[in-house]
């Protein structure tokens, strides 16, 4: 294992600190609210911003994968033993939480060594912002539902995933390559497959097909238009 550094303890110590911050909200939530999705998609969305951190504090590539086979062997293990009753309930079906850690993994082996880590960012956030949101959405205000190969949607709950989708990739590749209508069209085209391959994902799956495939489409597309 590479040498530790001072400030990179410094970082994990506050990545950690972050974490036991959703981890705490989840838990009141657990206690206080009747709606146990909601719960999950709270911690949904805020796990997700932990690659902003990561990238923000630069941590190595090793410290992330490390952590995202940690977390998907406890993802795994809670679907069985109750150590994670905020995200996961004992035999649920889906295995959203254990795709979720190994998008993470992957993306982070994928893009660190690239020096492209916002590529990461791409894909995580599309998937905790963009589905989040798009679940919160649906099942508060969708009024227009829908079935795609069993899975049932609405059209609200879509919308957001799109919209939230494309703005996360729009404003990131902004942030890094300054303005130009490819962004756009760039962020366009990602928001319709992340959408897509959010409709037709089953049992969890989309936690590992959406962040996956948005960050690809992200990388491929800039390569010839940016």
């Amino acid at each position: 294992m590479p040498e530790v550094s001072s400030s990179l303890l410094w970082s994990i110590a506050i990545v950690a600190f972050y974490l036991g911050f959703i981890i705490f909200l989840s838990d009141l939530g657990r206690r206080f609210s009747t709606d146990a999705e909601i719960t999950r998609k709270v911690v949904h969305i805020g796990t997700g911003n932990v690659i902003l951190l990561a990238w923000w504090l630069n941590i190595p590539a090793w410290v992330g994968i490390t952590a995202a086979v940690v977390a998907a062997i406890v993802a795994i293990i809670s679907y069985f033993v109750p150590i994670l009753p905020s995200i996961n309930s004992v035999g649920r079906t889906s295995l959203g939480t254990f795709f979720y850690a190994v998008s993470m993994g992957v993306l982070v082996a994928v893009f660190w060594p690239l020096s492209m880590p916002w590529y990461a960012a791409i894909g995580i956030l599309t998937m905790a912002l963009g589905d989040g949101m798009a679940a919160l959405v649906g099942q508060n205000f969708g009024r227009h539902p829908y079935t795609m190969w069993g899975n049932k949607k609405s059209f609200e709950g879509s919308l957001t995933m799109a919209g939230v989708s494309f703005l996360v990739t729009g404003f990131i590749l902004l942030f890094v390559t300054g303005n130009s209508l490819s962004i756009w069209v760039i962020a366009l085209i990602v928001a319709i497959v992340a959408t897509l391959l959010e409709t037709v994902s089953k049992l969890g799956v989309d936690n590992l097909t959406v962040p996956l495939g948005s960050a690809a489409i992200a990388f491929y597309l800039s390569q010839y238009w940016l």
